[in-house]
């Protein structure tokens, strides 16, 4: 921060507001002259980083391939890999909604030919699938190598990162199915990815010496009221294609609501699975996607935590504080997000059927 003081300039101010003027100018030149000086250091905070973390660290791959380590891996391979550790989430042809949107679908050959995405100018595709999207073929290298699998990432070698980014390549139809990938030919590939030329740079803010693209005008008075909502789905038709609530990815900010209608003669009550039960709460809320019932993913089992925790007097208020808040350092690193859109009743309910799995 610098403040600019115009000698030739005539006072103007009170003289207590001169004083004051005067004593802030000191402070904030007196800061700025000390976290300016580049030999300032915290003493006994942190250290400089060794040349081995630093490698460790520098793991990504950019689009002009600087970064990406010699190697290959086959589509073969690949295969193998993806049936072992991604179809869980993506499916058997990465084609699965459950957990992720998909992976792979709705390009063309035509698409590799041209390098755009026909389904993504003209909105004929139902949805938007990674290969649709993805213009570098770097990205998917990148991301498989940091983050996959999900529930143990960096765990993939170097070449299995290769060989799970052909076998992606090749159920989208961009290679062969006797391809193998490498960091000399990765380059070729990039040249028939199908939304290649779909970029654009052409953002007001995209440089730093952009300017705003936004062109309406904040309203400050005479405004037009909130929007009033004049039509809506009758009620007998909120089920019209099933319960929305089953039809919602495990992972993802959106949540459905239970759509089942009672029948003629049925009262309205609650669906079969009773959403006040624990154990539909914890698949409607996307708990599965990191914690097994038996089994440790990203987080520990549900049966791990009952065992843990069940014979504290104040287990179930515990575990509903964890679950509403979110936690970190109890199971590992991955810290827990918080759940604060639960209710305290479905909180409860969630502690009681943890702590039922005890073993």
């Amino acid at each position: 921060m610098t403040i600019h003081l115009k000698l030739d300039q005539k006072p103007t101010a009170r003289p207590a507001r001169k004083g004051f003027v005067a004593i802030l100018s000191m402070v904030v030149l007196g800061s700025t002259l000390l976290f300016s000086n580049s030999g300032f250091a915290f003493e006994g905070l942190g250290r400089t980083a060794s040349k081995d973390e630093v490698k460790a660290w520098d793991i990504d791959v950019r689009p002009d391939f600087v970064g990406l380590p010699k190697g290959s891996g086959s589509v073969q391979k690949g295969m193998d890999v993806w049936e072992a550790q991604c179809a869980s989430c993506h499916g058997v042809f990465g084609e699965s909604n459950e957990v992720f949107t998909p992976i792979v679908g709705g390009t063309t050959a035509e698409d590799i030919k041209r390098g755009r995405v026909q389904s993504l100018k003209d909105g004929s595709s139902p949805q938007r699938t990674t290969l649709m999207k993805v213009p570098t073929v770097s990205t998917l290298w990148d991301y498989i190598n940091r983050a996959m699998p999900w529930t143990a990432p960096k765990s993939l070698s170097t070449e299995e990162v290769y060989a799970v980014t052909a076998y992606i390549l090749n159920m989208g139809g961009i290679v062969g199915d006797d391809f193998v990938l490498s960091n000399t030919n990765i380059a070729q590939v990039q040249g028939k990815m199908p939304n290649r030329n779909g970029m654009q740079t052409n953002h007001g803010m995209w440089l730093a010496s952009g300017k705003p693209d936004v062109k309406e005008k904040r309203c400050m008075s005479n405004c037009k009221p909130d929007a009033k909502v004049i039509s809506y789905l009758p009620e007998y038709a909120k089920d019209a294609h099933g319960n929305l609530i089953d039809q919602n990815r495990l992972v993802g900010p959106v949540r459905g609501v239970v759509t089942v209608v009672a029948k003629a003669g049925e009262s309205a009550a609650a669906p079969k699975v009773s959403m006040s039960s624990g154990e539909s709460l914890f698949n409607a809320n996307g708990c599965v996607a990191c914690h097994g019932v038996d089994n440790k993913k990203l987080g520990p089992s549900v049966v791990a935590v009952a065992n843990k925790y069940a014979d504290r007097k104040d287990a179930k208020a515990y575990l509903a504080g964890k679950i509403k808040t979110g936690s970190s350092g109890v199971w590992g690193d991955m810290p827990m997000p918080a759940q604060a859109h639960l209710s305290d009743e479905d909180t409860n309910a969630l502690s009681d059927w943890f702590l039922s799995r005890k073993k």
